[in-house]
């Protein structure tokens, strides 16, 4: 991670976004310690007093799919909107169709301005209208979603790749 990325990531952990009910997005590659850091922000912000609610979004999108489907969507909404803070892992890793999609601008809207929101995801923000199935649609999450957002990219190497193909090494020169 850069310095510019090191002192972003110092920022967040003030909590000052939080206060403001402003939001933080980590970007980049899978491996790179975006969890870990949303992860570290949710921990700082759950000792200072704050509630926390974590969750993928394949995850978030199944569970208000079954409310809706068994008319709890109100009550099952207010889960993701009552914390003040709500950390959505895995932003873009299945593309979601224009239902699902829907559901995920009913939390990103109701929480705008009202509670923070830390996402991780792999995808660009240029590409979410492809992820979100609908440009207009996924248009309308970002500029809620980044109107009050601290965005951090993080690029290189994953971690868990690194590890496992330097264990792979050492096994190839241990059988030699």
């Amino acid at each position: 991670m850069g310095s510019g990325s090191l002192r972003k990531v110092k920022d967040l952990a003030t909590l000052s976004f939080v206060e403001s009910k402003a939001n933080a997005a980590l970007l980049g590659p899978p491996g790179v310690g975006k969890t870990h850091i949303a992860v570290a922000l949710a921990v700082a912000a759950c000792r200072a007093g704050y509630s926390i609610y974590f969750t993928s979004l394949d995850d978030m999108v199944r569970n208000l799919k079954a409310a809706e489907a068994a008319g709890r969507l109100t009550s099952k909404l207010g889960s993701y909107l009552r914390p003040a803070v709500l950390v959505l892992d895995e932003v873009g890793y299945q593309p979601l169709n224009r239902d699902e999609a829907n559901l995920v601008f009913q939390v990103i809207s109701k929480r705008y301005e009202r509670g923070s929101i830390i996402l991780t995801s792999n995808k660009a923000f240029s590409e979410w209208g492809e992820f979100f199935g609908d440009e207009v649609l996924a248009t309308a999450i970002l500029d809620r979603l980044l109107h009050h957002c601290g965005v951090i990219s993080i690029n290189g190497p994953s971690y868990r790749l690194k590890n496992r193909l330097g264990a792979i090494e050492r096994e190839q020169d241990d059988a030699a």
